[in-house]
């Protein structure tokens, strides 16, 4: 039989029957745990699995699930350990898109951080919308930022929504986009993951958290990975806040690729390769210095070929 992961809990889960919404517990087989090592969990959620029904063996007990395989994935969002370590974390699997909720103010936006997100998406095969939360907070004092921002990612090849999940701007638009298939809603801590997930369906109630004042930062309030049923229809999966995110499987002269705005000119530079950093004739250097690249971007490719020195 197989079902869809919806919840993993370390070493329990929850699967159900997508898109029929009706979830069980389930347990992993050890040898599954072994064949799939190469990350920290061997399971995600949105992973399609087959299962058996093994009974416990007790009079009037029920059966329980055991996970016996994992399906080839279409594709995944996976994320390297925050520390140097070689390790891996798959965060959602088989998705139609990822939605990366930030915010300018409240914590304030680390640019890197989302680009490298965003490179994962590109490398992975998951498209990638960002929805840029807390307008209520800023939209009169911080119109210009806004307007750069969008300037920056739109410009990029990127769809930015922009929302308050305070005031309702927007969700009907993203509540429209999540309807259709599976999305992962993932971002740094604090930026107001949850409370756009309220605001997609109220009916949900995930944990709301508060900003710390000491640091400006989000505290972490989900802890699980999960799928919910939007009542509009489709699945979101909600994730913890993130604090860091590291690449993984990219060669450092792979990077350039998976900036769209990068790519699209990287082809009419004069040699080959072209790390794109001091090169004479470099087509991508231009396109800075002409407006065609935004040298927020630029400095985080640059920040992520550093990066990768620190794991070889």
């Amino acid at each position: 039989m197989e079902a869809v992961v919806v919840k993993n809990a370390g070493s329990h889960y929850l699967l159900s029957p997508l898109p029929v919404w009706n979830p069980f517990p389930a347990v992993l087989r050890g040898r599954v745990r072994l064949e799939r090592s190469v990350s920290t969990n061997p399971v995600a959620v949105g992973d399609r699995v087959r299962y058996e029904l093994e009974t416990a063996g007790l009079a009037g007990s029920d059966d329980k699930a055991v996970i016996t395989e994992v399906l080839p994935r279409s594709n995944y969002i996976i994320r390297r350990s925050t520390n140097l370590s070689r390790q891996a974390h798959v965060i959602a699997a088989n998705l139609d898109r990822a939605v990366i909720v930030v915010s300018l103010y409240f914590p304030e936006i680390k640019l890197p951080f989302l680009d490298r997100l965003l490179v994962t998406c590109e490398v992975y095969g998951v498209p990638a919308v960002i929805v840029l939360n807390k307008l209520d907070l800023y939209r009169s004092l911080a119109q210009e930022q806004v307007d750069d921002f969008c300037r920056i990612y739109r410009g990029a090849g990127y769809k930015v929504l922009e929302c308050s999940a305070l005031t309702g701007e927007g969700i009907p638009e993203l509540r429209e986009l999540c309807s259709q298939g599976t999305s992962l809603l993932s971002g740094e801590s604090g930026v107001g993951k949850s409370s756009v997930i309220k605001a997609l369906d109220p009916s949900l109630d995930p944990k709301v958290g508060s900003i710390s004042t000491a640091h400006l930062q989000g505290r972490h309030t989900t802890s699980l990975y999960e799928m919910y049923p939007l009542q509009g229809g489709g699945f979101i999966v909600d994730t913890p806040g993130l604090r860091g995110f590291g690449l993984i499987d990219l060669e450092r002269e792979e990077i350039y690729k998976y900036f769209p705005e990068m790519l699209r000119v990287a082809d009419h530079c004069r040699f080959v390769p072209c790390t794109h950093t001091h090169e004479p004739g470099c087509a991508v250097k231009q396109a800075l210095e002409d407006g065609g690249i935004s040298p927020e971007r630029y400095n985080s490719y640059l920040g992520m070929l550093e990066e990768d020195k620190k794991f070889r």
